[in-house]
């Protein structure tokens, strides 16, 4: 018999089907056992009465929570049952993989009467057992709406012309700063993981690919332990050609983001404020978004909130600047996303493109107080690139990217946005909960 998933068992009712899962919940008592069965799509009510099923009664003798089971049954409709009004009444029940008591706690357990309260496990407790702790509906939830993000701005590209690549990890030389890499053993020299590939979408540029864009892992060496930086992530990165400015690119990104919000509140945004709860609502934002210089940006902190920084430092976002910014821009345009311009090219990558001020032709993307975006128009001009590049003291180093710019280039300019920091900001967690496999410099396990 083909298996029917829950979400699709009230289609079924009086017909038998074959359902599979986990046992969420399992209550046995002298008469009666109670079966709470879960799989991707929903759960279900499996009932037994012992009396009438004694074969069945056997079959699940020694169960577990968390054990794997495939029930054939027929669904009907109760009063008495809460969860849908559906309670599959069973013929046979396979018993696949009986679970051992579970290491962690995956939710914290209120006291009763009788019992104490249970606190959840620490999170790096629960990354120990990741694949137990991915069971909950909050975890496959959070999946579930991170593949409806990546698909809609997939589509959206899709939809602009834009043509999907998969450029390498493995690269010759340290990519884009020079530091923060891993270094590798590649047969008889070193090599070194991407950390972005922003060489090798700007060499699509100069191939004539005009709009490109990749999703895959991007790699950082940084000795971090924020609540945002991992040193292994997902990025999605896009580029595109024949720009009149950077403005086009903010554009591009605002447009991308606003259209992902809608698909992902509009499949998603109910069920989200069920298992999350109310304060969790996806909020999808007016374009165009608000923009403000870097200097700014600093004045407005120190006029409204007192907030000052050495000269030394304004050339740049300070982590504290960037989370005050989501209440000023709050405040100041009822909004959640601010683009600030105007770095100094000193704290900007050689290969931004700068007005004959000097000043990068490139933003960076705040979203909820964190930073999701640095995107710019890039230099595609042969010698003024390797001027910069000569300036910064890389001009050794990435003269293989220079060489993409000797034989014609169109004006150009894109960014990159991480999707487990957007999943992070989405359900407001750390983000080493919105990661699948979360990689820091002390965990390289499971």
């Amino acid at each position: 018999m083909e298996r029917t998933y829950i979400r699709d068992v009230a289609k079924h009712a009086n017909q038998e089907v074959l359902v599979k899962g986990f046992v969420e919940n399992f209550r046995d008592t002298r008469a009666m056992a109670f079966i709470v069965l879960k799989d991707i799509t929903g759960k279900v009510q499996i009932t037994i009465e012992k009396e009438k099923l004694p074969e069945v009664t056997a079959q699940i003798e020694g169960l577990t929570p968390d054990s794997v089971i495939a029930v054939t049954g027929i669904p009907y409709e109760s009063e008495y049952v809460k969860m849908g009004g559906i309670e599959i009444i069973p013929s046979d029940i396979k018993v696949e993989s009986i679970a051992d008591a579970l290491p962690i706690v995956r939710e914290a357990i209120p006291a009763t009467k009788k019992k104490p309260a249970i606190e959840k496990s620490s999170i790096d407790q629960r990354i120990d057992y990741r694949w137990i702790d991915l069971r909950t509906d909050k975890n496959q939830l959070l999946f579930q709406v991170q593949t409806a993000m990546v698909r809609a701005m997939r589509d959206f590209l899709l939809n602009q012309n834009f043509t999907e690549i998969h450029t390498p990890k493995l690269i010759g030389t340290a990519s884009e700063s020079g530091s923060d890499v891993f270094e590798v053993k590649y047969f008889d020299r070193s090599a070194y993981l991407a950390q972005s590939p922003q060489f090798y979408k700007q060499m699509a540029m100069a191939s004539g690919l005009e709009r490109i864009f990749e999703v895959g892992p991007v790699f950082r060496a940084e000795k971090s332990f924020t609540s945002k930086h991992a040193t292994e992530f997902t990025g999605f990165d896009l580029e595109f050609s024949y720009i009149e400015s950077y403005k086009d690119v903010m554009k591009m990104e605002e447009d991308l983001l606003t259209y992902m919000l809608k698909q992902v509140k509009e499949q998603y945004g109910e069920k989200i404020v069920e298992v999350y709860g109310p304060e969790y609502e996806i909020i999808v934002p007016e374009t165009p978004f608000p923009v403000v210089t870097l200097a700014e940006l600093y004045d407005e902190l120190e006029k409204c909130y007192g907030y000052k920084v050495d000269d030394s430092e304004k050339g740049d976002l300070t982590t504290e600047a960037e989370r005050m910014s989501y209440q000023w821009v709050k405040e100041k345009y009822g909004h959640e996303f601010l683009f600030v311009t105007d770095f100094d090219a000193e704290k900007r990558a050689f290969y931004h493109m700068r007005d004959e001020k000097g000043v990068p032709q490139g933003y960076d993307l705040i979203w909820r107080g964190v930073e999701i975006t640095t995107g710019a128009q890039r230099e595609h001009r042969y010698e003024q690139l390797k001027a910069q590049a000569t300036e910064k003291g890389l001009v050794n180093d990435v003269e293989f990217y220079l060489e993409f710019f000797k034989y014609g280039c169109p004006p150009h300019g894109g960014f990159g946005i991480g999707i487990d920091r957007l999943t992070m900001l989405v359900f407001d967690m750390h983000i080493n909960e919105a990661m699948y496999l979360f990689r820091s410099p002390k965990r390289l396990t499971p």
